[in-house]
């Protein structure tokens, strides 16, 4: 990861939110470098899976979420959702809002047997606290490995995000000491081989085809499915597990030999090497390109 980029002025934000809204990631923190560049498409697949390897979150994503009958359009939803987050500005604490109200029904009994609900905030943590660790692993192969100093600030960024979502300082680690030891006994404890972990690293689960497009691509998906089908799903457990941190892998039961390291080594050169020869329309994704598009302009 890299932060070379430092904001001359505050960015320009969108006209919205309420008096007293928890403020985002800054721009030109290490989130912000970070979490709007394709590369990080790569890790949201082994923060899910650990998410959902939680006995709750797992029952949770199971019983409620589209995730089998519309993965597509599953992804595209909470890929905005987490953009916004950064890239918000006045809107990020809305869009906080609003995934808390989608979650208010959620509940039921987890794999063994408790009574639970979303946004409690056992459960509610979690799910926020998996990205800090996977962003930390993942970026040492897709980005410029950051300094402590940029660990500690990316770590105080992924709190305002907790904030954002609606935690309370008091449900998460306040610093780095504080949140190693919570994550380890979260893996000795809590964390499993759910049903949807299993989902997610497997190779022989049925996806639908993407829908949409125009009338040549919809055709081209439609005959040659079958074989993409198989393709992204070996894709998607290999960079589920390869990018997932060992200690992780080791809670869920995840298996990752010598060859595909080398592997996935080579392949974390690659995308390194060459994302940032990309043009910006490429690089980043649609929400934090037009973010990055007012900062510049309100430090003109």
């Amino acid at each position: 990861m890299s932060t070379k980029e430092q904001p001359a002025e505050r960015a320009s934000r969108p006209a919205g939110g309420r008096r007293g809204d928890p403020e985002p990631p800054p721009p030109g923190g290490v989130l912000w470098t970070t979490a709007g560049d394709i590369r990080s498409l790569l890790t949201l697949p082994a923060a899910f899976t650990l998410q959902v390897a939680h006995p709750a979150v797992g029952a949770g994503v199971d019983q409620y979420s589209v995730f089998r009958t519309d993965p597509w359009g599953r992804g595209e939803r909470s890929l905005r959702s987490v953009q916004l987050w950064v890239y918000g500005g006045r809107d990020a604490a809305a869009e906080g809002r609003r995934v808390r109200r989608l979650h208010r029904g959620i509940q039921g009994a987890d794999t063994r047997g408790r009574r639970y609900h979303s946004l409690d905030p056992a459960c509610y943590a979690w799910v926020h606290a998996t990205g800090f660790p996977v962003s930390l692993y993942a970026g040492r192969y897709l980005f410029r490995r950051i300094t402590p100093a940029q660990e500690r600030q990316l770590y105080r960024e992924w709190l305002q995000v907790g904030r954002i979502l609606g935690l309370r300082d008091r449900d998460m680690p306040q610093s780095i000491e504080e949140f190693w030891p919570y994550y380890h006994r979260m893996l000795a404890e809590e964390i499993e081989p759910t049903r949807v972990a299993r989902e997610l690293v497997a190779t022989d689960v049925p996806v639908p085809r993407p829908e949409g497009g125009p009338p040549a691509v919809r055709l081209l998906l439609r005959l040659a499915w079958p074989v993409l089908r198989v393709l992204y799903l070996r894709f998607r457990a290999f960079v589920t597990v390869g990018y997932m941190p060992p200690d992780a892998r080791a809670a869920i039961g995840l298996e990752w030999s010598p060859a595909q390291e080398r592997r996935l080594r080579r392949f974390s050169t690659a995308v390194r090497l060459v994302v940032p020869l990309l043009p910006q329309r490429m690089r980043y994704l649609p929400v934090a390109r037009a973010a990055r598009a007012r900062w510049r302009a309100a430090a003109r």
